[in-house]
């Protein structure tokens, strides 16, 4: 499983569970309706926080096959000028 699936799970959980526990408990409407949009306020921060860290985690990745994709470009150009100069000594 990967992480971006497992946080989203974690927050969509997190998020359902708050709403049934806020729907079930003995308090009046307008109680139910500030802690529903502070809890609300609570997920999308959480929610902003994890997409921060699915980006950073993101760029590392795409920094690091960039960075392969250039020692294999550089490796490859190694061996053609090489085989060129064989080939060239063999002429």
């Amino acid at each position: 499983m990967s992480a971006g699936k497992f946080l989203a799970g974690f927050i969509v959980g997190g998020m359902v569970g708050s709403l049934i526990g806020l729907l079930l408990a003995p308090q009046s409407g307008e109680e139910t309706r500030e802690q529903l949009f502070e809890a609300s306020k609570d997920i999308v921060d959480k929610a902003g926080d994890t997409v921060k860290q699915i980006q950073n985690k993101a760029d590392n990745v795409i920094g690091d096959i960039q960075k392969k994709g250039d020692e294999i470009i550089e490796k490859v150009s190694d061996l053609l000028k090489r085989k060129n100069n064989e080939e060239q000594h063999q002429m």
